[in-house]
């Protein structure tokens, strides 16, 4: 029983197709392995099964080959290569981390306001209605004019401290 040309064409016959898939994986394989050898190169491959299940061969392995592509590429792209992207790696991890303290004290804050509101000492604005924010806004205004009053009294002492301070220049007055 010799070769016979096959017609490119998808098998049709599931288990058929599960038993080309596998015989033309590892043909596959064995060329891949071939060429590597020969030709001193790096290579990867992954294939899927008609089940969806991976298959992957590299030399020297799939993992160093895919890295090596990624560096190329993001360096292609102006993005870091692979040593950059350990960097990002850390960094990314450090924002997690940031992410999840911010998280914990953002819970700590509701908690404090839950106990704060259960004592009547904390209402938030969109709980107000149009009385409660016309009587805040009224007594935003008169902090603010004491802000000022305070502001303006403030600058008057230290301006007096420093007239104070000043040495009379001989020979004026």
């Amino acid at each position: 029983m010799g070769r016979r040309k096959i017609e490119m064409k998808m098998v049709k016959d599931r288990g058929s197709r599960q038993v080309t898939f596998s015989k033309r994986r590892n043909g596959l394989f064995k060329k891949a392995t071939d060429l590597a050898t020969l030709c001193g190169l790096e290579i990867a491959i992954v294939v899927f099964s008609p089940g969806g299940k991976a298959f992957s061969f590299g030399n020297p392995n799939v993992e160093e080959v895919v890295d090596r592509y990624l560096g190329c590429e993001w360096k292609a792209n102006g993005n870091p290569g692979v040593r950059e992207r350990g960097m990002l790696e850390k960094e990314n991890e450090e924002l997690l981390d940031l992410v999840k303290q911010l998280q914990m004290e953002k819970k700590k804050g509701e908690i404090m306001e839950k106990e704060m509101k259960s004592r009547g000492e904390l209402m938030k604005i969109e709980d107000m209605d149009l009385n409660e924010l016309l009587k805040l806004k009224e007594s935003l205004e008169k902090l603010r004019k004491n802000v000022k009053i305070e502001e303006s009294e403030l600058e008057a002492s230290s301006s007096l401290l420093l007239l104070a301070n000043e040495k009379p220049v001989p020979g004026d007055g």
